[in-house]
């Protein structure tokens, strides 16, 4: 297997395509996006997926706001009109993303009745009309993230003929779950975990086609597990895992960024995610104060703390006491009693 030299990155951007993380729907907002920021400064971060109609008739400031800190960060869009999606494009870059990626892997029933996600699959000539439309509407690139195949339709050989298609109209960066989706027969949620996983058919997309920037996602646990794809590919993203125990985030500047100004060399031990918490409560309570429901963005640090002592308390006591609370900054600070040594504690 062919091994990416990743020696040098002309732009901040291609340096941090070598991790992301994923888009999750209802989860990678902006606010997930912010405490994300506190923990790594360099990881490729993702919006949750867009439809292009949303983007173009729906509350921007609402569905677009990003942080200047969230970058470099990629707008996901869903869509299979290629007037539609370039349009939605040209919105995408004009609030600022540095990319835009087309979904075309999720696989609900919701996605494919409105003729997008991983239905697309099917038709590469479909996909291949957007990113030629898009391209030629907007100066940021323009990204596909795929599944291996769809149904029965999943060997190596499927595969490799969608990207070919679509990288001849002008894509040269391309995601690829490293599952199949079933769209008839299995929920989203079991599409994340029963299609089995085969690491090979990517590895082998990046040895056949060398030019392209190709980046894996699906099973990503540990940081073994990214040291190892990335002796294979280009990239590697990060889903579930990164969301629902953000600690992990806390090493990719250490485990990917190393060589780049800026890394992040903290130890994320109980003591700095403390410090991320009362960073982000504060942050919270900057939107607290404009109304915004304070559980709406607590919820993404309830799982900050894994595997500790304590963490299950800290868990209950935001859980808890979220909907009703005025004072983030306190509310944070009470929790933080159940996860962090007692002063004195370590000398006693």
């Amino acid at each position: 297997m062919s091994t990416p030299s990743n020696n040098t990155y002309p732009t901040a951007l291609d340096a941090s395509r070598r991790f992301a993380v994923a888009p999750m729907m209802e989860l990678s907002d902006r606010h997930f996006r912010y405490l994300a920021r506190l923990l790594t400064r360099h990881t490729l971060l993702y919006t949750e997926m867009l439809t292009s109609n949303a983007v173009i008739h729906g509350d921007r400031e609402y569905l677009l706001g990003t942080g200047e800190a969230d970058h470099p960060v990629v707008l996901q869009l869903g869509g299979s009109d290629p007037a539609q999606m370039a349009e939605a494009a040209v919105v995408g870059e004009s609030w600022g993303y540095d990319e835009i990626n087309i979904n075309v892997g999720c696989p609900s029933d919701r996605v494919k009745s409105g003729r997008f996600g991983a239905c697309l699959m099917a038709e590469p000539a479909t996909v291949a009309s957007c990113v030629r439309a898009m391209q030629d509407a907007v100066s940021v690139p323009v990204s596909v993230k795929c599944r291996l195949g769809i149904d029965r339709d999943d060997s190596y050989e499927a595969l490799e003929l969608f990207v070919r298609e679509v990288a001849d109209a002008g894509c040269e960066v391309f995601i690829v779950h490293a599952r199949k989706a079933w769209l008839d027969g299995l929920s989203p949620k079991e599409n994340r975990t029963i299609p089995p996983l085969r690491y090979p058919y990517v590895y082998r997309l990046k040895e056949t086609l060398p030019d392209l920037h190709i980046t894996i996602n699906g099973g990503v646990d540990t940081w073994d597990d990214v040291q190892t794809h990335l002796q294979y590919v280009d990239g590697v993203m990060s889903g579930r895992k990164a969301y629902y125990t953000p600690g992990f985030l806390g090493r990719a500047d250490e485990q990917v960024f190393s060589q780049l100004p800026q890394s992040n060399a903290c130890v994320f031990d109980a003591q700095a995610l403390a410090q991320v918490a009362r960073e982000y409560a504060q942050y919270v309570q900057t939107w607290v104060d404009q109304g915004v429901k304070p559980s709406a963005l607590t919820r993404h640090i309830v799982s900050l703390y894994h595997n500790v002592p304590g963490a299950r308390l800290w868990r209950r006591h935001l859980s808890e006491n979220a909907t009703r609370c005025t004072d983030v900054v306190q509310l944070v600070e009470d929790a933080l009693q159940f996860v962090l040594p007692a002063p004195g504690a370590q000398s006693a």
